[in-house]
């Protein structure tokens, strides 16, 4: 298995999009790249992401970004849907520097490559969120989410929720 840490707006939705996609093995929400261990402390820089765990004879980095693209703003900075600040970017992260140059190279061979807004970083930090944010979607069905249905239900026929 492989690890990526997707980030595209609030986690809540990412996750509940994510987890339905073939190859996904497991999701967590929680924050990368900020400065601190802890949860309790004021923002220090992180992106609300999902750690994605995958199974590498199913799917590929290029595939998760692909379909992580359904469902974000590519060219937006900073905001996705009603959710507004730096936390709420979009980005790929992981601590193998592969998955970075796929997602690099996958990015750049795109015509609007120019215009996109999201983030290829080494992961150098993360926090796994509270468990109230964990399945928050699957939990709450009702609550807020960026994510238009249409594009959730997309994926139904293979979501994992429990």
């Amino acid at each position: 298995m492989e690890v990526v840490y997707l980030a595209g707006g609030c986690l809540w939705g990412v996750q509940a999009f994510v987890q339905t996609l073939p190859g996904v093995v497991e999701t967590e929400a929680g924050r990368a790249n900020g400065t601190t261990q802890t949860l309790d402390s004021p923002y220090d820089g992180y992106v609300e992401c999902v750690k994605t765990t995958f199974d590498p004879t199913k799917t590929s980095v290029e595939t998760l970004l692909s379909q992580l693209f359904e469902i974000i703003d590519p060219y937006s900075v900073n905001q996705q849907g009603d959710d507004i600040g730096e936390k709420y970017r979009t980005g790929i992260y992981s601590e193998d520097s592969t998955h970075l140059q796929s997602a690099t190279e996958w990015l750049t061979n795109r015509a609007d490559y120019a215009e996109i807004a999201v983030e290829v970083q080494l992961l150098s930090n993360y926090v796994k969120s509270a468990e109230i944010h964990q399945h928050h979607l699957a939990k709450y069905p009702n609550d807020y989410c960026h994510i238009p249905q249409t594009l959730m239900l997309k994926y139904k026929s293979t979501q994992r929720w429990s």
